[in-house]
């Protein structure tokens, strides 16, 4: 899989043929969430979310349908993660790099820009890192094995 995200609900995309972004929104599962400690906003995205799948369900003016407003529409997703199926609905995981086919438009012209996922820190992800690695990003404090970090003023 080298290095992609995977995508989720609230994942900005656009359509190469229409002049706004609009977010994605996950419909066909509600049990699986990536990068949401809570479980409550960022369910994973699936090749099965095809249809009316967006917040707005538009992409502002189409300039297929003579800048019309739009009415994106996913028939199909392609560049997904067939390594991944979800139990609930049996779709394969979505990555950053995956495109969607609208039939107004054409094959692939949906494109993901912002995968959806926010890196929040924890303490969890402090207590697993390299000691090493935490002092050059955050010169400020001394991360030593089993202590909490100590917080020192430069002067």
């Amino acid at each position: 899989m080298s290095e992609k995200h995977l995508v989720c609900q609230g994942a900005t995309c656009r359509c190469n043929f229409g002049t706004a972004p609009d977010k994605l929104k996950v419909l066909t599962q509600s049990k699986r969430y990536i990068n949401d400690k809570d479980g409550k906003e960022k369910l994973m995205a699936t090749h099965k979310d095809i249809g009316k799948t967006f917040e707005k369900n538009n992409f502002g003016s189409c300039a297929k349908m003579n800048n019309n407003p739009c009415q994106a529409v996913v028939t199909e997703w392609s560049g997904y993660y067939e390594k991944i199926t979800l139990e609930d609905n049996k779709g394969h995981a979505l990555l950053e790099d995956s495109k969607a086919t609208c039939p107004v438009g054409s094959k692939d012209c949906i494109t993901i820009i912002d995968h959806g996922q926010t890196c929040e820190i924890s303490q969890q992800n402090i207590k697993n890192a390299r000691s090493e690695v935490l002092t050059v990003i955050c010169p400020f404090f001394d991360f030593l094995e089993d202590e909490e970090p100590l917080y020192h003023i430069y002067q």
